[in-house]
């Protein structure tokens, strides 16, 4: 296959960027992806939600840890005594009952008290377990919106430079609208043509115009949207290289072995796995909350009405703690993990069969675009023919100025045409990159 008519416009799109202001940068498609992964603000916001899990995995794991609790006290306090009914105490000097006294004292409080878990049936290892699962959901979370990032940014590329090409296709437009009114006033005036000739080559001049402008407007805009899939402000113009975006392996070969990669690479599974994990071992952690859990503790206090003269005292123990009945509280909780369990697993299924339709849709969209190309390219050797001859049929007395207005419409329609296969076939390449998962 000839690419010499496509390969035109290609040059006259490089011509734009190669007249265009010193100032003006030459952008890649490389560094446009480079930008996208560095100041894409979706990637910043993935970032934060994997710190986070980071986070929660260091809370998970904080309840294996010895803990240490330090309080001290100061209180202005009354001495009065209350004693309870059959208080009783040999040797005591009891007050009479219902005495009291407004006289105040000092008292201070300072104790140490230090805990470790022994055991608790998995309640804290599973949900330390499952914390690490969803930090693991997370990253691959992370991973699916650089894949999401790429594509925008690689879609927002080809689009522009298939606006800078239609630029160049107007332009062109423009410029053969103007030579055909020089040759209709010529033609006029040397009384071969009527006058009706000049004013439908000045209408179809102008119209060329007014495409002109809203092909230059969309390039503009298509400028801005590239800035934004890139994370960046649109501080001004930029030129954009010829790049492509190279053939995948198996574009052109059957669905089967394109699923297969995608099943194995696409991060969106990774992520619902690692929720499915993590989801498992919430289970688990909460069927613990049916047992006791064990510890040990030790506490050191000293108290007194004087700083210079407070009395220590000190204990080490085991603690069994038993939630024996909570109304059906962790059995409630353990259902609601089981349908949560349930509810992820009918995700994945109806992912892998989107994976599936989306590689199909991605590789059809590549032969498919293959393909018009081809039909662009006749399209377009055929309608630069049928310029000629009408050009030089009118220019001879013998065309009508409408067979070749009709052509010149063709003409451009068929330029456009081959613009929108040529870089149809660059975004198409990258919707199959993401559908599989790869950069």
């Amino acid at each position: 296959m000839t690419l010499a008519p496509l390969a035109s416009l290609s040059l006259a799109g490089a011509m734009l960027a190669a007249n265009a202001p010193p100032s003006v940068k030459v952008l890649s498609l490389a560094k446009a992806e480079e930008s996208a992964l560095l100041h894409q603000p979706t990637l910043e916001q993935a970032f934060g939600q994997v710190e986070a899990a980071e986070g929660r995995v260091e809370q998970a794991r904080a309840g294996y840890l010895p803990q240490l609790n330090g309080t001290a006290q100061y209180q202005r306090t009354t001495a009065n005594f209350a004693p309870r009914p059959g208080y009783v105490q040999m040797g005591v000097n009891v007050p009479p009952s219902g005495g009291w006294s407004a006289q105040t004292f000092n008292f201070w409080t300072f104790s140490a008290t230090a805990t470790q878990l022994i055991y608790d049936f998995g309640l804290t290892a599973d949900r330390w377990r499952s914390a690490n699962a969803s930090r693991d959901a997370a990253s691959w979370n992370r991973r699916a919106i650089e894949n999401q990032a790429l594509l925008n940014v690689r879609r927002a590329f080809f689009a522009g430079r298939a606006q800078r090409d239609l630029v160049a296709v107007a332009e062109d437009g423009v410029h053969n609208q103007e030579k055909h009114l020089e040759q209709s006033v010529a033609l006029v005036k040397a009384g071969i043509r009527p006058d009706i000739d000049t004013a439908t080559v000045r209408t179809a001049l102008a119209n060329a115009r007014v495409q002109l402008v809203s092909a230059q407007n969309n390039y503009a805009v298509s400028q801005a949207q590239l800035a934004q899939a890139m994370g960046v402000e649109l501080t001004g113009a930029f030129a954009l290289a010829d790049d492509e975006l190279p053939a995948i392996a198996g574009e052109d070969g059957p669905a089967a072995p394109l699923t297969a990669r995608a099943l194995e690479a696409r991060p969106e599974l990774g992520n619902i796995a690692s929720q499915q994990r993590a989801q498992q071992l919430t289970v688990q952690s909460l069927r613990g909350g049916y047992g006791p859990s064990f510890g040990a503790v030790a506490n050191a206090i000293e108290t007194g009405s004087s700083l210079d003269k407070l009395i220590p005292n000190w204990y080490v123990g085991l603690t069994l703690n038993w939630a024996i009945f909570q109304g059906g509280y962790t059995h409630g909780q353990v259902r609601e993990a089981k349908g949560n369990l349930i509810g992820l697993a009918g995700q994945a299924a109806a992912l892998r069969l989107q994976v599936e339709v989306d590689v199909e849709q991605a590789r059809l969209g590549v032969q498919a675009a293959k393909a018009t190309i081809t039909a662009a390219e006749e399209a377009l050797v055929n309608a630069r023919d049928q310029l000629s001859l009408a050009e030089a049929r009118y220019k001879q007395g013998l065309g009508s100025v409408i067979e070749l207005d009709d052509a010149q419409v063709a003409f451009t329609t068929a330029a456009a045409q081959a613009v929108q296969a040529r870089f149809g076939l660059g975004s198409a390449r990258a919707q199959l990159l993401a559908a599989l998962g790869a950069r």
